[in-house]
């Protein structure tokens, strides 16, 4: 439904068991293809998405990244940023929903002894689990006690993705006597977790966000996953890798937006309308005035695109280093997906906002559904708004500052 797909990053060839891009592209695009059918209509009654996960479960999605040899899909990062982008085309909601599953169900590896991120992953490949929460920075904290062998965690949190819908969470805790955030994970049914639909947004609002409430809740030793913190005396490159690899998910799903947005503008044009000239023969399609916006726009969402694809390639190769990434390797990476974030949030901002100026006044229509992408591209750049990359990337290329270590909201 893109206007363009990124370019893969090839796989060792240890990890290519699963049925390969090509397959998963073809199913992205046909569960795109499916959630668009009913996309305005499913906005505008924004109910608790659990269809829609169940569209994404059946048809592999949920396990994408989980090694074929654990139960899942074996697919690479860059194949999951395909299909997240694909599908934002359609349905931005979803999207971030299935970013923000395939990021924190794969930050066991990130933070977690592979033993143990192969235990999860084989549980969430065995019960087909959809993943909500996050590991952003908030306050006031969790906290995380410990009581005997094991913790106990308590706090109360707001999360714009994914625990209306979530089988288990994946949050951050700060432990009661040294102050260290850690990574932990939470059935979603554990007596003590409590899940308030409360969130109340303008867009995205099939995102699944809402309030938990930890009530002194048992976590296992297993369960915490290991610390979030930025000291780089604690911090390995490979576990800071997560901070771009979480943030250039919302570089697809910004893409996909744009794109998504101007497919439906340019079908809309074609079929003969004109916002500026209603009585011009031929419509739109031979308006000077819409071939130069939509020249602009497609220069503009592809020229943000090359730069995703750059990033993409970048952070492939850093999770390909492993053990053997520096530090100065990972800021090189998390400042080019930074570049690509202010890209991708200058796109979708133009392309939502000039779009409707292109249908004209119908694109105020309810049924067309147009707003919709205006939305979501705006509160998807509140909570992660493009200008402060344009910060990171000017203090390293004028002083050389490494960007902090920063988990995507």
């Amino acid at each position: 439904m893109g206007l363009a797909i990124a370019p893969a990053v090839p796989a060792p060839e240890s990890e290519r068991a699963g049925p390969g891009r090509a397959y998963w592209l073809r199913v992205a695009r046909e569960t795109a293809d499916d959630l668009a059918t009913d996309a305005t209509a499913r906005d505008q009654a924004g109910k608790t998405p659990f269809d829609e996960v169940s569209r994404l479960r059946e048809a592999g999605l949920l396990t994408l990244l989980v090694p074929a040899g654990s139960g899942g899909g074996g697919a690479d990062w860059s194949t999951a940023y395909a299909v997240v982008r694909e599908i934002a085309a359609a349905d931005s909601s979803i999207a971030q929903l299935l970013g923000s599953h395939y990021f924190l169900s794969w930050s066991t590896r990130f933070f977690g002894e592979p033993a143990l991120a192969d235990r999860i992953e084989r549980r969430t490949a065995a019960e087909q689990s959809c993943w909500g929460g996050g590991f952003a920075h908030r306050e006031p904290p969790l906290t995380l006690v410990k009581s005997g062998d094991s913790y106990v965690l308590s706090g109360r949190q707001t999360y714009t993705t994914g625990v209306l819908v979530a089988d288990r969470l994946a949050v951050r805790a700060m432990r009661g006597d040294t102050g260290e955030p850690l990574a932990v994970v939470v059935d979603a049914t554990h007596p003590g977790v409590r899940i308030d639909n409360d969130a109340d947004t303008f867009g995205q609002r099939l995102a699944a966000g809402g309030t938990v409430e930890f009530d002194g809740v048992r976590v296992a030793r297993d369960d915490v996953l290991g610390s979030l913190s930025a000291d780089e005396d604690i911090l390995s490159p490979p576990a800071a890798l997560a901070s771009p690899v979480g943030r250039l998910l919302s570089v697809q799903l910004r893409l996909g937006i744009a794109e998504g947005v101007l497919a439906e503008a340019r079908e809309y044009s074609r079929a003969g309308h004109s916002a500026w000239r209603p009585a011009w023969p031929a419509g739109a399609a031979q308006d000077p005035h819409a071939l130069t916006v939509y020249g602009e726009l497609t220069v503009l969402t592809r020229s943000a695109s090359a730069l995703g694809a750059q990033a993409l390639d970048a952070v492939g190769a850093g999770l390909d280093r492993g053990a053997n990434l520096s530090y100065d390797e990972y800021a090189e990476i998390s400042i080019l997906v930074a570049m690509a974030e202010a890209a991708a949030a200058e796109a979708v901002q133009e392309s939502t906002t000039r779009a409707l100026d292109m249908i004209g006044a119908t694109s105020a229509s309810a049924r067309l559904g147009f707003d919709r992408f205006w939305r979501n591209a705006r509160t998807h750049a509140l909570h992660a708004p493009g200008a402060h990359r344009l910060h990171d990337v000017g203090d390293f290329f004028l002083n050389g500052s490494h960007p902090p270590f920063t988990l995507p909201s």
